[in-house]
């Protein structure tokens, strides 16, 4: 199994991540290889988690089993409150350190 770790913190680097993240889901069903993806999310990034277009992809993302963090530190300077998420976003305390830790866990850092 892989373990990736896809970083976005710039509002304009959602789609292309999200199109990266289907085309290795794509690539791991033809290949016969398992992919486990987290999205870290922070900055001015995390005003994607409120556009609908991206919450949608987010929930469709969620469904295929690719996790989404959302840094509790750019909530809080963007005004965002966790009910405003998608459900199944996870918020972390910061997402540097939350970075670090799936680095640390073998996660290959992806930057969007």
């Amino acid at each position: 199994m892989h373990k990736v770790v896809f970083h976005i913190d710039e509002l304009d680097k959602w789609d292309h991540t999200l199109s990266n993240i289907t085309n290795l889901l794509d690539y791991g069903r033809v290949n016969k290889e398992e992919y486990h993806i987290v999205v870290l999310v922070n900055g001015d990034a995390i005003k994607g988690y409120l556009d609908e277009h991206l919450r949608n992809a987010v929930e469709q993302f969620s469904r295929e089993g690719v996790r989404f963090h959302a840094c509790n530190n750019s909530m809080n300077s963007h005004g965002i409150e966790d009910k405003q998420l998608p459900e199944n976003v996870e918020i972390v305390s910061a997402g540097i350190a939350d970075l670090v830790s799936l680095q640390e866990q073998g996660f290959a850092y992806v930057k969007a």
